[in-house]
């Protein structure tokens, strides 16, 4: 099954983000648990806010509606999500 790397962007309202982040993570650890969700983690560097997801899914459109029930969603914290078919080469879900 592919495997896509999901990037979030967040905006800037950290306490709405912070107020949503335990449904987000228990939302999280369904997927995981599901086998849907790879990996998942937040940028630690100087940069914008967001975080990468690693999801497998049939498609670009089924990692999307895996994804679309995120209570960050809901909250409108993702000011951005971009969605990529992703092979990788080397790594615990290679080919």
């Amino acid at each position: 099954m592919p495997v896509f790397a999901v990037t979030y962007t967040y905006d800037e309202r950290t306490e709405v983000r912070m107020q949503a982040r335990p449904d987000h993570r228990a939302f999280l650890t369904g997927l995981s648990d599901a086998g849907v969700l790879l990996a998942a983690g937040a940028w630690e560097d100087a940069g914008a806010p967001g975080g990468l997801l690693v999801v497998r899914a049939d498609d670009a459109s089924g990692a999307a509606a895996a994804l679309d029930g995120d209570p960050y969603r809901a909250a409108g914290v993702i000011a951005a999500r971009e969605i990529r078919q992703w092979s990788q080469l080397l790594g615990p879900w290679a080919a």
